[in-house]
């Protein structure tokens, strides 16, 4: 008998649609065809087993006292969770009957443990092989049948998930019974959870806390002249701002921001009817090249700058596309790249898109399906590949209106990657005037390319105020003089950082080695995928909420 293990009972559902009929179903699993050729599909439901508590270790460990900690088994133990008793019963029965047995988990290293586990905790001795489903559709699901690999080929994916699972188990269990003592020989009272992930999250947000109440406001001053050249054909006059001397460093604050009112009315008065000279001239059409297709991490940020969605309900949306309607592919990717064998696939899901979604027809009629992002590239491609749409074509029934707004910026962003790069207009001149330099910079959107279907955030940056002018400056070359004609000093009052938003803080998460000063542990945390995983990090952030952290 071969015998499906799939990670949940939709994709069981899915696998068992895609195999030779007729189906019959029983308590917990599908039969699919007849005779020596039927196969039986079966699946877990999430995690059927959990790591063992620590009095099932030792029965001095069941209450809580310093003197035992850490605890730390000899021999790690797993244990049948309750609530999914039955269903492990059911896949142990089924697996001693297998001949062979494929493993249909998902397609990420907590979806190869998870089957995994029931595979060696049930003592199977047969032939395991394993398919990786990153689409639900019936054909996409088909295909991947036809393309089995040998179980055995996941195995570091596996030890991975079981090294994080056991990291959080010794990490969480003996610092919240340190913690929490600790605190109750203070007179505290209750749990005090610690968690691997959970901490150093509830760490950033602390941090950034403390930084906003203990901020304090100090004026600094934004210096700008306005200059003309009198000798060219272009008069035009442009504006350009003051560039920070070393000189006056000690009038400087770390970010460079001139702190003396002074100071900024000398420069200011001493520049005013000055000759000056350009130093350097640059200008240039800058291509910027669409972004790749979303990983659910970069899915939940754009959902929560455009549509303030937060992160569990951007994975809550993006789950029911996958499972229920069957509109995207497989969420919980860390990846944004695809492989190469799909973009012979782009006409069919660029034609889905614009039945699904009719506010992106005409994009849909405008791409050009010979262009070729850096998207398809099988080198940056492992288990599972970026978010994108599906060649399904209608829902299973009326989407709401997350739904549609999370499926219409999975689409946007794959849409991007059959149009053409947008171009930039960048100029900027470099000014020696008065013993001071300026500097006066232009920057627009030539051509708007792939960016006609970016969304703009809810809340968008206000424009940078260093930004001295964003007008077309004079095409003057090096050497050429100008005339200072006036010259301005505004006041600002530093800000305070803003408090983190669902956005912020996973972009923090994803990008956590820009919070740690040690060189080796930066260097260890970029080349990782951040503090926790696609999958977990809204869990995370609603494991705080709940715990009132």
């Amino acid at each position: 008998m071969r015998l499906f293990i799939a990670e949940k009972p939709s994709l069981g559902r899915a696998i068992a649609a895609a195999l030779p009929g007729p189906l019959q179903k029983g308590p917990g699993w599908l039969r699919c065809g007849e005779g020596e050729d039927a196969c039986v599909v079966s699946w877990c439901i999430g995690h059927l087993l959990e790591p063992a508590e620590p009095a099932r270790y030792n029965p001095r460990w069941k209450n809580w006292r310093l003197e035992d900690l850490p605890v730390f088994p000899d021999q790690w133990q797993l244990e049948p969770k309750e609530s999914v008793a039955q269903q492990l019963k059911v896949l142990t029965s089924l697996i001693r009957k297998a001949t062979v047995i494929v493993h249909a988990g998902d397609p990420d290293r907590e979806g190869q443990l998870l089957v995994d586990e029931v595979i060696k905790y049930c003592g199977a001795s047969c032939p395991v092989e394993r398919v990786l489903i990153n689409d639900l559709t019936p054909s996409a699901v088909a295909r991947a049948l036809s393309q089995t690999r040998d179980n055995r080929e996941f195995r570091r994916l596996s030890h991975s998930a079981l090294a994080r699972q056991r990291a959080d188990w010794l990490y969480g269990i003996n610092l919240t019974r340190f913690y929490t003592l600790s605190y109750r020989q203070q007179g505290a009272d209750g749990v005090w959870s610690v968690g691997r992930v959970q901490t150093p999250v509830l760490g950033l947000v602390v941090r950034r806390d403390d930084t906003i109440a203990g901020f304090e406001p100090k004026p600094w001053y934004r210096l700008t002249i306005t200059a003309h050249n009198e000798d060219g054909p272009d008069t035009t006059p442009f504006d350009a701002r003051w560039l920070p001397a070393e000189s006056l460093r000690e009038h400087l604050d770390e970010e460079d921001r001139l702190l003396s009112r002074e100071i900024a009315d000398q420069i200011a008065q001493a520049a005013r009817g000055q000759p000056g000279k350009i130093l350097d001239a640059r200008f240039r059409d800058r291509r910027e090249a669409p972004p790749l297709p979303l990983s659910l991490s970069a899915l939940q940020i754009e959902a929560g700058k455009a549509f303030r969605m937060g992160a569990k309900d951007v994975l809550d949306t993006a789950q029911n596309l996958y499972e229920k309607h069957q509109l995207i592919t497989y969420p919980r990717s860390d990846c944004r790249y695809l492989p190469e064998a799909h973009f012979s696939q782009a006409p069919a899901v660029v034609q889905a898109i614009t039945r699904v979604d009719g506010s992106l027809a005409d994009a849909g009629q405008q791409v050009d399906l010979q262009h070729r992002s850096a998207a398809w590239n099988d080198k940056k491609v492992d288990a599972h590949h970026a978010i994108i749409p599906t060649s399904r074509s209608r829902p299973s029934g009326r989407l709401s209106e997350a739904e549609s707004r999370i499926y219409n910026l999975i689409s946007r962003f794959y849409l991007m990657q059959f149009m053409t790069d947008a171009v930039h207009r960048e100029g900027r001149l470099d000014i020696a005037l008065a013993d001071q330099r300026f500097r006066a910079s232009e920057t627009a959107v030539a051509e708007a390319g792939w960016k006609v279907l970016q969304l703009r955030a809810r809340d968008p940056a206000p424009d940078d105020q260093e930004q001295a002018s964003r007008k077309p400056l004079p095409r003057l070359a090096k050497g050429d003089t100008v005339l200072c004609t006036d010259s301005n000093v505004k006041e600002r009052i530093t800000q305070p950082p803003q408090p983190f938003t669902d956005a912020t803080l996973l972009s923090a998460m994803t990008n956590i080695a820009r919070f740690v000063s040690d060189p080796e542990l930066r260097k260890t945390l970029r080349e990782t995928d951040g503090l926790g995983t696609e999958a977990t990090r809204a869990a995370i952030l609603e494991t705080l909420f709940r715990r009132d952290y």
